[in-house]
């Protein structure tokens, strides 16, 4: 999953209103008659499979792609691969002309829009008719992918927020390197050290998902359970966040706004990857490819307290949707328990996507796993074992709020508004979108 939640334009909600989605998908001629002379034939099915991430993922994605298509000489599978930005803003228009891929890559942010209006299938009915297994898939992991009580997701994995870090830049600028307990304190601190050989402390930190961190270290969440509200009340904690935020960067610890803005958001142009800072805030599954891409060694963190344990929570890295009326559902359902249970199609994938959520996968690729591999096992592991909630579903309208609040920290460190200014008119705005789900 893209380790940023990049809020789209307000066009989200406008091309989705009132669309039922249906997949383009079709079935050609039938196939002719097989070469053992049985007699029997069967429907050539075309599935169209759409995903997002970097280029390491399509790699092993297709090849995950060729295996499941010589299990089923029947299916041919067309690839719709893209960067998270360019993925959304190529969803979104399919979505408006009916035109969903048949299996789409879902992201929590995006559960509640595509499920109330129609497009997705419900899951559910298919693992009670075995379908898909759901034998070795305990009900915490089946939960992350529910809305409205349907199951409109199956997540390939769970992940944590982290900060993934070079410990080596880290020591030369003669900094203290992150903690299991480690505070925003300290990463200023760290930052200032990095800043003065030369480098950034992070590319960026991204406004949706690490401003829910910290809220939630107080008691708090960016969306109140109910979905018609934020989730939290005091003004400071906001204000406190985003001064302290302004501050790193009119210090020069974050990259410029206008350099952010020409990044595709994959591991490959990430600035810790590439040599240039010292951390990135991201997801937990992302530190295999920021690894191997690096080609040096990293370490993995959770993000900065105080209050680490009440921030953290288990999520969906990114799961798997079928849409609701695609003309190949039950291919495409086989599909995605192929992607979820399928053990040699998993060790391929070894957790790229999360930490699977079938026990029995998980048994089945620890002995494959590489150090790297096994150190986001053990953080997803330990965020386990100290996560006392879950990270609620976003609700309708989300998108919305994320836009807003993106653009509202980008004033505040271009310096046009102040962090308590800003906080109000973030408050009151969100609240006004929100509101709308009130029944």
């Amino acid at each position: 999953m893209k380790s940023k939640q990049i809020a789209l334009s307000l066009s989200l909600s406008m091309l989705l209103t009132g669309v039922v989605g249906c997949s383009s998908s079709d079935t050609s001629a039938p196939a002719s008659q097989p070469a053992d002379g049985s007699g029997s034939s069967k429907e050539q099915i075309k599935l169209r499979v759409a995903w997002w991430g970097g280029q390491s993922r399509h790699d092993y994605t297709l090849k995950m792609i060729d295996m499941y298509e010589k299990q089923h000489p029947n299916v041919k599978i067309e690839p719709e691969y893209a960067a998270f930005d360019d993925y959304w803003k190529k969803l979104v228009p399919q979505a408006a002309a009916n035109d969903l891929p048949d299996v789409i890559q879902m992201s929590v942010a995006y559960i509640s829009q595509f499920g109330d209006r129609g497009q997705l299938e419900d899951l559910a009915p298919h693992m009670t008719k075995g379908t898909i297994d759901k034998s070795s898939i305990s009900d915490s992991y089946l939960k992350v992918g529910q809305y409205n009580g349907k199951q409109y997701q199956l997540t390939l994995g769970v992940n944590a927020l982290a900060v993934v870090y070079d410990p080596q830049m880290i020591k030369d600028a003669g900094a203290s390197l992150p903690s299991n307990s480690w505070t925003w304190d300290d990463f200023e601190a760290m930052a200032s050290k990095l800043k003065a050989k030369g480098k950034l402390a992070a590319a960026n930190i991204d406004d949706r998902n690490f401003l829910s961190f910290y809220l939630r270290t107080f008691g708090g969440n960016l969306f109140d359970p109910n979905g018609t509200s934020l989730g939290y009340t005091d003004n400071k904690l906001f204000t406190d966040y985003y001064t302290r935020l302004q501050r790193m960067y009119n210090n020069g610890y974050l990259l410029a706004l206008d350099k952010q803005a020409q990044k595709k958001g994959v591991p490959e142009d990430d600035e810790l990857v590439l040599g240039n800072a010292g951390t990135t805030f991201t997801w937990s599954n992302l530190f295999v490819a920021d690894s191997a891409i690096a080609k040096r060694p990293l370490d993995i963190a959770p993000p900065p307290g105080p209050n680490i344990d009440k921030g953290l929570f288990l999520q969906s890295s990114q799961g798997l949707s079928v849409a609701k009326n695609s003309k190949n559902k039950e291919e495409a359902i086989k599909f995605v328990n192929f992607m979820i249970n399928d053990i040699e199609a998993n060790k391929i994938m070894k957790g790229e996507r999360g930490v699977p959520i079938s026990s029995k996968v998980q048994e089945a690729i620890k002995p494959l796993l590489t150090p790297e591999e096994q150190k986001v096992v053990d953080y997803v592991a330990w965020v386990g074992q100290r996560t006392t909630s879950d990270n609620p579903i976003d609700p309708v309208g989300a998108v919305e709020v994320s836009k807003l609040l993106t653009d509202t920290s980008q004033q505040i460190l271009y310096n046009k508004i102040s962090p308590a200014d800003a906080a109000a008119k973030f408050q009151k705005e969100s609240n006004a979108i929100l509101g709308k789900n009130k029944k």
